[in-house]
């Protein structure tokens, strides 16, 4: 078998592809757009599933689906302890298969296929395959593990082919990576080689998709970083004196000494009816650039002059860690109600309608407030809930866009491989 890999073209094979649902597809799929995204030639192997037509190319291997009916066959003795008289030749049609599909295939990353028994012949024709002179570098993702899953030990065996689950390939070189240290202490007592040369890759959300966020949410976005604020806090309010913007402003300076990634959205414009309204937006510019806020605080309303959608600042709540409504005057208070809907702290004044909306419910403070009094507040509230800290830690840790820059994207340009 002969190769001529084309260099970061990347295949990623597994049993079956996206739109087949599943944790594994699933991680596949952000996979795959986030290599295409960053300019990588990628495509999909499997035995099912996958979009002839779709943005990531699909390549179909039958024999690698684990419900092709030889390879169902083939289980079905192998579970029960029997290596079938045709397996070697069932294992060399898989490797035909696999072998034409990753001819000019510079990485080949193997979800799953050898770390389960679902369909061994394909684990054994891939290491046959990258045995060869030439071949992918290979990197095996590791989700689950047979052999240390108490479930499958009645369906594994001593000898070939099961031992290709749990011995290292010593001729074949190999990138270890698991989804967790969990999974790391394991594969390492497995195979007997040190943990330090398996790399730990969680499995992470996209959290825009999650979310729902409209694509106008979207461009909004772009053009300011309040989303890479922490905390995020929320004034959804028009500028206007009684909303006593001012005081969010000098807050912001305080909680900024302690929490320096800190941001603070007013989502409003000028009210429409005093003329004033502009002169105080003004000061609150100047106020701003006065408290060096410039990375801190942010108006929509020097973005763009349109309406801005409900549906757009529902995904600011849905983003947001808290709301921060400081007025001294409201005849009720719409966004308390938004943001008790969406489950988000609320720091507000102490005036009658918000007490009546939120009763005990709320983090209340005089519209009067020290500024460093009411900052030290809003630290201590949020450094001690359980729901902004593990908010913090899936940004910080498991988004998608950071798990690739971080540790997929250093993976796929490393020359190295462990054992």
């Amino acid at each position: 078998m002969n190769f001529k890999p084309q260099p970061k073209t990347i295949g990623i094979l597994h049993y079956t592809a996206p739109p087949v649902v599943g944790g594994v597809e699933s991680v596949i799929a952000h996979h795959a757009r986030l290599m295409a995204a960053a300019g990588y030639p990628v495509r999909l192997l499997a035995g099912r599933g996958g979009e002839p037509d779709g943005p990531i190319p699909f390549r179909r291997l039958p024999l690698a689906d684990s419900l092709h009916p030889a390879v169902l066959a083939a289980k079905a003795e192998l579970d029960q302890g029997k290596v079938p008289a045709d397996f070697a030749s069932l294992v060399g049609e898989v490797a035909v298969e696999l072998h034409t599909a990753v001819t000019h295939t510079d990485i080949l990353i193997a979800h799953n296929v050898c770390s389960l028994h679902k369909n061994l012949a394909l684990t054994a024709a891939l290491r046959q395959v990258c045995a060869q002179p030439g071949a992918p570098r290979l990197i095996l993702w590791h989700h689950d593990l047979a052999w240390t899953t108490p479930r499958y030990r009645a369906e594994l065996y001593p000898g070939w082919p099961w031992d290709l689950l749990r011995q290292p390939w010593a001729d074949v070189p190999i990138t270890h990576v698991v989804v967790s240290e969990l999974r790391r202490r394991e594969l390492a007592d497995l195979l007997n080689i040190p943990p330090e040369t398996i790399q730990v890759i969680p499995s992470g959300l996209d959290s825009d998709e999650f979310l729902r966020l409209t694509r106008s949410t979207a461009v909004l976005l772009d053009q300011m970083p309040w989303r890479q604020a922490s905390p995020r806090l929320l004034l959804p309010v028009r500028i206007t004196r009684r909303k006593n913007i001012e005081l969010a402003l000098h807050t912001v300076a305080t909680l900024h000494q302690t929490m320096p990634h800190v941001g603070l959205l007013v989502t409003g414009p000028p009210g429409p009816h005093n003329p004033t309204n502009q002169l105080y937006f003004d000061e609150l510019r100047q106020l701003r650039a006065d408290l060096g806020l410039g990375n801190q605080v942010h108006f929509l309303a020097e973005i763009t002059a349109a309406y801005v959608p409900d549906e757009v600042i529902a995904d600011l709540y849905r983003l947001a860690d808290a709301l921060f409504f400081p007025s001294r005057e409201e005849g009720f208070g719409i966004p308390m109600l938004e943001a008790g809907l969406l489950g988000l702290p609320i720091f507000c004044a102490d005036i009658p309608p918000l007490r009546e909306i939120a009763g005990p419910y709320a983090t209340y403070f005089s519209p009067d407030s020290d500024p460093v009094v009411l900052g030290n507040q809003i630290t201590d509230c949020l450094t001690s809930s359980a729901t902004y800290q593990l908010r913090q830690r899936v940004r910080r840790l498991y988004t998608w866009h950071g798990i690739f820059t971080e540790k997929i994207a250093p993976l796929l340009e490393k020359n190295d491989v462990g054992f």
